[in-house]
């Protein structure tokens, strides 16, 4: 397996948020996986090694969803909402990255 170099700069802007929801919630809980908002151009190498240089975890794979923005409507105009893409990121067993410490 050949190891990837990637800018530390560019890791720092691939991860957006993580997703908190009762569907992420659901994931975390059954599949110890943690799933996050990405950048629209991110590869699955590249979340993968984000993930490791920000929480100083080991991460087993990663799965992408991209989701198409919903259809909106205000008064006589069409928009549409970004598309976003979801990172769903399984951990290695023992792992755990836990967002509500520093609330």
């Amino acid at each position: 397996m050949s190891v990837i170099k990637h800018s530390e700069e560019r890791l720092m802007k691939v991860l957006l948020a993580p997703v908190i929801s009762e569907k992420a919630t659901m994931v975390a809980e059954k599949n110890e996986q943690v799933v996050f908002l990405v950048t629209p151009d991110a590869t699955k190498p590249e979340i993968k090694a984000a993930v490791e240089l920000l929480f100083k975890v080991q991460v087993e794979s990663v799965q992408v969803a991209n989701r198409l923005g919903k259809q909106k409507r205000t008064g006589k105009f069409n928009g549409r909402r970004n598309h976003t893409k979801r990172a769903f990121v399984c951990l290695k067993p023992g792992q755990e990255i836990n967002f509500t410490e520093g609330a």
